[in-house]
This record gives C-alpha cells, structure tokens and sequence, in this order.
C-alpha cells in the first residue's frame, strides 16, 4: 500500500498519479489534501510519514509545489527517509542506496510524464542490501 498526500501545489499532480496507481494495480491510501483550496504542506507530509513509519503504508508520495517543505515534513517523523527526487536516476539511486520509503515530488518542478517515471523508478527498484549501504542507512536512523 502506498500513502500519497500533497497540499494545495501538488493537488493536480496527486490526482494524476493516483490514477496511473489505479492503472497499474497499486493500492494507495489518499491521506489528502482534497482541492486546491490553500492549505499547510506539514499536516500531508506527516500524515504520509506516519502512515508508513507505522507500517500501514510500505512507502509514500508526498507534493507541493517544490517538493521541499513537504519533504522537510516528513523526514521529522522518525523512521522515515524522503527522497526529493527530480530525476529517476535520482529515484532508483534513492532506493539502491539509501532505501528511501517516501518519494517527494515538486509538481512545479518536474512535469506530469516524468513524475510518473519517477514514481515507478522508486516504487519498481528495491533496496539492493549490500553491506555498506544497510551500513550507512542504519548510520542514518542513529
């Protein structure tokens, strides 16, 4: 299950990818926002997080118009590793190496065509487990 949430910036981009999930079979969680009426990125970002660091969600989207409050956000919550992400050598690098669990998205940054390469990038590449990065990754969480 996949947690995806945004403010009122990454409105439209949510939209659209929470239907390229629906097309691909993947099951999501909408944790909001719900309109593109102004709205406070932190409150998305953390409901996100919590969602997978408490294991109900394996992994989580967050947006808003840059990618970086909401990714500021969700790192706060303890267990969570967001990538911001504007590339999917980014996106596949965030996983192989760092086994980011939430992918954070600029949707005035990146464009629809390659957001949704960049989410199935991160959500199609797996942690590659070597040693040195489960190392670094534990160095990571402290």
């Amino acid at each position: 299950m996949i947690a995806i949430g945004c403010d009122h910036g990454g409105y439209e981009l949510k939209e659209r990818i929470i239907r390229h999930l629906k097309e691909k079979n993947v099951e999501y969680r909408d944790m909001g926002c719900n309109s593109r009426e102004s709205t406070d990125y932190p409150v998305y970002g953390h409901a996100v997080a919590k969602a997978v660091a408490d294991g109900s969600c394996e992994k989580g989207i967050v947006i808003c118009t840059t990618g970086i409050g909401i990714s500021i956000s969700a790192n706060k919550i303890p267990g969570i590793r967001c990538a911001l992400c504007g590339d999917t050598l980014s996106a596949k690098m965030t996983r192989l190496h760092n086994d980011a669990n939430v992918l954070a998205l600029g949707a005035g940054i990146v464009g629809e065509n390659l957001a949704l390469d960049i989410v199935d990038t991160f959500l199609g590449t797996a942690f590659s487990g070597e040693e040195r990065h489960q190392r670094r990754v534990d160095m990571i969480e402290g």
